[in-house]
């Protein structure tokens, strides 16, 4: 890859990163989708505690992550970019730096006026600075396998309900 290349990337990774609502991060588990803000060069999570997002598995300090980003206008995988994990230490500069920008971003906080307090007791700050990139197409469609589940209808269907639809469909 050229320096160019390189440059090209890296501008494609933020700029997807900054306008996705949602990027989806695999650490050692299943990827999961998360909100996130784009602060000073990486994207920053904040999850883990009550009231927040849950944090894929295997995402501690130093262990190393997947990222994918969607197409904003689409919503297609657009971009995958791989990074380090590190957590900046609970009130550090880094840290308060980066919560002061999440805060904005976090919708329908029960608890705006103390939530900062409240992550630094109960969440963990995530930083993700992008490292290797790639927007080739993998041939599995990276969907997973749905978790087993009791759930299930309450009653069938009613027998009178598919002559109801079709009736409707011919008035129209």
């Amino acid at each position: 890859m050229t320096a160019a290349d390189v440059l090209l990337s890296r501008a494609l990774v933020e700029e997807a990163t900054k306008k996705s609502g949602l990027i989806w991060v695999r650490g050692t588990g299943h990827a999961r989708a998360l909100w996130h803000i784009w602060h000073e060069g990486a994207v920053y999570l904040i999850g883990d505690g009550p009231g927040e997002q849950p944090l894929p598995d295997g995402l501690t300090d130093g262990a190393a992550a997947e990222v994918t980003v969607r197409s904003k206008d689409k919503g297609g995988r657009l971009i995958v970019w791989t990074t380090e994990v590190t957590e900046p230490a609970p009130r550090s500069e880094e840290w308060a730096a980066a919560v002061a920008e999440l805060k904005g971003k976090r919708l329908n906080a029960p608890d705006a006026e103390t939530m900062t307090e409240r992550w630094a007791r109960e969440c963990r700050l995530l930083r993700l600075e992008p490292g290797e990139s790639r927007t080739e197409l993998p041939d599995s469609s990276g969907a997973a396998v749905p978790l087993p589940t009791g759930a299930t209808t309450r009653e069938p269907v009613p027998a009178a309900l598919p002559r109801l639809l079709l009736k409707r469909r011919r008035k129209s």
